[in-house]
């Protein structure tokens, strides 16, 4: 009898909770600190956004499951992320049962902002209550909040807390013990009378009257040694945005970071990329080794662990890019970029929002791709996604330094520059401008939707916090390996089959590949492609070079014959490509790969992104037609001036 008096702790059910907030209040912070390594990744049904849940127990004994809903300014929703949150409110995701209560998350020095998504929430009738967060900054700035006033005016209850600090959760913790929303009832909380009442008790909202009892709740629980409710930016953050800001510095110091950004993700990356490349390369020849010649050996090694590997290999590339990206986010320097961009881009026809999502389509366009997912407006989010391929992956990479080490002299021009350097780096700007370009042209074709102001706030730099930035490059590795590698991996388990099957005829004298589906295909496309000067061994590099890019080097070297791997492999494929090409062909390669569609991973996930094959079906075509267009120019140029 005594141990089952012992056990109710145990029999408790967990009680499903949703963190909610503006974006950059520390709400993914806070769920960090609450649920460590207890965090499960996934996206919500019908919908490519995240969907970030996790679980703890409270010092009381209650277990709870939570959600880190995507941010939001408002559950009025113009992003996908928006409206995801307010779904998942009220209940009408599919498959996603309403949270029990609600933890709502405010930047404790920024109140005037966040206080009205507070308002909103409370029109819910759902339990709640107010996290302060960052705290500690409120407080350096001068702040000095009256908790107990602010819980009684909003009636619910107030707490303070310091995600990023040891401890900094306890007032937290301990409320949550003290809500009772442990014993609330197992069932949702909303049907679909009070889904419809609550959508329009939000919309009956008067933005003028949330805006006074937002200044009225300032000035009655807020005070500052200067007598007013705002407290003005860090010192600190004031005397650096004196130069990250200005007109001119401004624009300079974000080429300088993002030059170290690329120049980091290219030379840093070298070594772990090596050792990945050794450990696959190592793996295949053991296993080859100690299997026997046959189907399976060849499906194992050339098709399985080879396809892994060529995915695998650039995962310390996505990783240096986001530690930049998660670091520069969390200092509070990223939104600073998109605001000095919003002007240059929205010549184009793009916000400043998109500065991010293109800025990570050069490590690879799928991440790229998929943060697209906190732009407001559909037309941008779309012109972004169609324009994000355009910017230079690293899967390009080593069909750029094959073609220009073999074609492009190593010497220096004006003394100063490697004309090599000045080769790729005129690549990588050709797909910067041309991205530009096809905005331009979008933002005609699909019509003018009226300038949006870029809103966002701009919150105290800081130091970003090591805990945050190794979980984020946790989930964004996990996610990439998932996603892509899976993904490539399925793809080159096919092309191994085209390039495999049919087999060679006895007495055959050409390599194998010459004989397979993949052969017979590359025969049939130099039909097309021989006016862009692409011969047939061209051609099949390029079809597998649709499952990733660096496989066409591979691919290439399968084609002539070359028994080498590794660096010999380079080595010898470049002088024969240098005996079998000319310039003009080179130089039409280059911009072949420069412009035509990505792999076929990326358009699988713009078809996930858009819901749709639509929007892939004309990606492809009009990429196709664009790389066909100046291949064929640059050929024929080329062909003009060297005979």
């Amino acid at each position: 009898m005594s141990t089952l008096t012992q056990a109710p702790v145990a029999l408790k059910f967990p009680t499903l909770i949703a963190l909610v907030g503006n974006p950059n209040c520390g709400k993914t912070a806070l769920f960090n600190r609450l649920t460590g390594a207890r965090q499960k990744v996934g996206n919500y049904a019908g919908v490519t956004v995240e969907r970030k849940e996790g679980s703890f127990i409270s010092p009381g004994g209650q277990p709870w499951r939570v959600l880190d809903l995507p941010g939001a300014y408002s559950l009025l929703a113009v992003t996908p992320d928006e409206a995801v949150t307010r779904d998942v409110i009220l209940g009408n995701q599919d498959h996603e049962k309403a949270p029990r209560a609600l933890v709502c998350v405010a930047d404790a020095s920024n109140l005037r902002l966040h206080l009205r998504m507070v308002l909103e929430l409370k029109t819910l009738g759902v339990p709640m209550l107010l996290v302060l967060n960052m705290i500690d900054q409120a407080e350096d700035r001068g702040l000095r909040i009256d908790v107990d006033r602010l819980s009684r005016e909003l009636q619910i209850p107030v707490v303070t807390s310091v995600a990023v600090r040891s401890g900094g959760t306890d007032a937290l913790l301990k409320a949550l013990d003290d809500s009772g929303w442990g014993q609330l009832p197992r069932e949702g909380n909303s049907t679909s009378a009070t889904q419809a009442h609550s959508v329009a008790a939000i919309e009956a909202l008067s933005v003028q009257d949330t805006h006074q009892r937002v200044l009225e709740l300032l000035r009655i629980c807020v005070s500052h040694p200067a007598g007013t409710d705002d407290a003005p930016a860090h010192p600190l953050t004031q005397r650096i945005d004196r130069f990250a800001l200005h007109p001119v510095f401004g624009p300079l110091i974000l080429a300088v970071l993002m030059f170290l950004v690329f120049q980091a993700v290219f030379s840093w990356a070298s070594v772990p990329m090596d050792m990945i490349d050794a450990g696959t390369s190592a793996l295949g020849e053991f296993v080859g080794s100690h299997m026997n010649e046959g189907m399976l050996r060849s499906l194992l090694v050339d098709g399985v662990i080879a396809g892994a590997g060529s995915a695998l290999i650039f995962l310390p590339q996505i990783i240096i890019l986001f530690a930049f990206i998660l670091a520069l986010e969390d200092s509070g320097y990223l939104p600073r970029a998109a605001f000095l961009l919003d002007r240059v881009m929205g010549g184009v026809g793009l916000s400043g929002r998109a500065f991010i999502p293109l800025l990570s389509s050069f490590a690879c366009a799928i991440p790229g791709i998929m943060a697209t997912r906190t732009m407001g407006q559909p037309r941008d989010r779309l012109i972004t996604i169609l324009i994000a391929p355009l910017m230079t992956c690293s899967a390009r990479l080593p069909v750029y330094a094959l073609l220009i080490g073999a074609f492009i002299p190593n010497q220096t021009v004006w003394g100063l520059f490697n004309l090599q350097g000045i080769v790729l780096f005129t690549l990588y700007m050709a797909g910067i401008v041309a991205g530009l370009v096809v905005a331009f042209v979008l933002k005609r074709v699909m019509g003018q939707t009226g300038d949006q102001p870029l809103l966002m706030a701009l919150p105290d730099y800081h130091w970003p916090h090591l805990r945050n930035l190794a979980l984020g490059l946790w989930e964004r590795a996990a996610i990439f390996v998932k996603r892509v590698g899976t993904i490539i991996l399925a793809l080159m388990i096919v092309l191994w089959f085209l390039s495999t099957f049919p087999g060679p005829p006895p007495g055959a004298t050409q390599p194998a590949i010459d004989y397979s589906y993949a052969g017979q295909l590359g025969k049939a496309l130099e039909v097309v492609l021989s006016p862009i000067g692409f011969n047939w061994q061209i051609c099949i590099a390029l079809v597998p070079g649709m499952a990733a890019r660096e496989v066409a080097v591979s691919a290439l070297g399968t084609v002539y014959a070359l028994s080498q791997t590794g660096e010999a492999l380079d080595g010898a494929l470049t002088t024969v490509i240098q005996q079998s090409w000319s310039l003009a062909t080179a130089l039409s390669l280059l911009t072949w790969f420069v412009f035509a569609p990505q792999c076929l991973a990326t358009l699988s996930v713009v078809k996930r992104e858009t819901n749709g094959w639509k929007i892939p079906v004309v990606m492809t075509i009009y990429l196709f037609g664009l790389a066909y267009a100046c291949s064929w120019v640059v050929y024929r140029l080329t062909l003009h001036f060297t005979g």
